[in-house]
């Protein structure tokens, strides 16, 4: 048995849908979540500029934790930083990537839509995954550039009309395109899933990666033999943020992604 932590790490509060999955796949385990708050948002930094960022985040994340293996609950640090976190340190690491295989898979009609940040809709690993899974399919890419800020600093001020507001391109985009499957290719995004499935009104289906991110992370707890047996837990984790303070409002906002993910909260690390 091995009680050591199970850390999930984003730019910002994007990974909170996966910790969520992951806890109900593996509810003995413990999650410690860092959101990188100090280097928020990504999409804006090269790919030098970034891994560097990441890999000094998530070393100071290791070492005030100490997790027995780590998700990479953002699309882009996953396709910037998973191989140099991987030379780097000894525990395994998990990253995320656009459903675009399960897409192809369940699209009837052979058409699909990718609604993500500018920097993975124009990333040449998204275009890899479409060559390698999605070939013969249609693939509409839309880049839902404020759906990031909106669910990062105004989820819990911004109305469900507003949350509309901000999203009614995207969703008429890919109406006007008749895809019928939808992939989520942004953990942030997570948040206003079931919004987004609601205003395509039956027009497409809506999917995401967390049911595999969840299954791949208990194939590597059984391969490396670190799973947590005994009772689920009686609390599942806590959730910190980078950087050197936070203002009122932001605390309080962080305050109420941990409420929202039954995660006590941490603090600044």
């Amino acid at each position: 048995m091995n009680d050591r932590p199970i850390a999930v790490f984003d730019s910002g509060v994007g990974g909170l849908p996966y910790l969520q999955s992951l806890r109900e796949y593996a509810p003995n385990e413990y999650f410690v979540y860092l959101a990188d708050r100090a280097n928020f948002p990504y999409g804006e930094k090269s790919d030098k500029e970034l891994r560097q960022i990441i890999v000094e985040s998530v070393g100071r994340f290791i070492e005030a934790t100490d997790p027995k293996l780590m998700l990479i609950a953002c699309n882009t640090a996953s396709v910037v930083a998973l191989e140099a976190l991987r030379e780097r340190f000894s525990i395994p690491f998990i990253g995320v990537v656009p459903a675009i295989k399960p897409a192809a898979e369940t699209s009837a009609r052979r058409s699909i839509g990718v609604l993500a940040t500018r920097r993975t809709v124009e990333d040449p690993y998204t275009e890899e995954l479409i060559s390698r899974y999605a070939s013969d399919c249609r693939v509409i890419r839309y880049a839902g550039v404020e759906i990031v800020e909106l669910v990062e600093l105004n989820y819990f001020t911004t109305s469900e009309g507003e949350k509309i507001e901000v999203l009614k391109p995207a969703v008429e985009y890919f109406k006007s395109e008749e895809v019928d499957t939808l992939v989520v290719g942004c953990t942030h995004f997570i948040f206003v899933e079931e919004l987004l499935q609601h205003m395509l009104d039956g027009s497409a289906k809506v999917i995401d990666s967390r049911r595999g991110v969840a299954q791949q992370t208990l194939r590597i707890l059984e391969q490396e033999s670190i799973s947590r047996f005994g009772q689920p837990q009686p609390e599942s984790g806590r959730l910190f943020v980078s950087g050197n303070g936070l203002d009122q409002a932001a605390e309080q906002r962080y305050r109420s992604f941990s409420r929202l993910y039954e995660l006590e909260w941490s603090g600044v690390l």
